[in-house]
């Protein structure tokens, strides 16, 4: 029987308006996150947090040890859930991410967070090439505005590439609503 764990990658302080490192749309995301932490708290689902840390406390955003690498309220882990602290982009790499969802017996992942394009596309992508099943939840991830070769990427435009391609490569791509009706019923 699958088991669920809701993953739940980089919601942290820099990222707010307020923070080193803003994205569009993280505000709304992270409510929509912290509605679905409340379900599966509540249906005694697994919940894994990963944050990301730079090594150095004067790092562009997320320094070691600076309220900006702190998650953010909306979603703080409770006492037992654990903390994946991660260099990478990737959770999966150089981390226990992998053993701690093997030993809570998870088979599925519902992923939330940020940023779309970076973190969240490489756990997905790593959740899907171990053999995890794969959820992105749509309105519970943000980004960022982007530029390439003299063109400017509206992040709106960018959220839809990044969940067009994990739905490509495999993963399932719901609003927060399915996932809360899902766990609900």
């Amino acid at each position: 029987m699958a088991k669920t764990a809701l993953l739940l990658i980089d919601i942290q302080n820099d990222y707010f308006p307020e923070g080193k490192f803003p994205l569009a749309g993280i505000e709304a995301a992270a409510v929509q996150a912290a509605r679905l932490l409340a379900i599966a708290r509540d249906k005694g689902l697994a919940v894994v947090h990963v944050r990301h840390e730079a090594p150095e406390a004067d790092a562009g955003f997320f320094g070691n040890g600076t309220e900006g690498a702190r998650i953010h309220p909306l979603v703080a882990p409770r006492e037992g859930e654990p903390v994946i602290v991660k260099q990478k982009v990737n959770s999966f790499l150089n981390t226990d991410l992998d053993d701690v969802l093997k030993r809570e017996g998870v088979s599925d992942l519902v992923i939330v967070g940020a940023m779309s394009h970076m973190c969240v596309d490489a756990a997905t992508r790593a959740a899907l090439d171990l053999g995890y099943g794969a959820t992105v939840v749509q309105d519970a991830t943000a980004t960022r505005d982007l530029s390439f070769a003299g063109a400017d990427v509206p992040a709106a435009q960018v959220q839809t590439a990044m969940l067009a391609a994990l739905a490509f490569a495999g993963a399932d791509i719901v609003p927060a609503t399915q996932v809360a009706s899902d766990w609900s019923a």
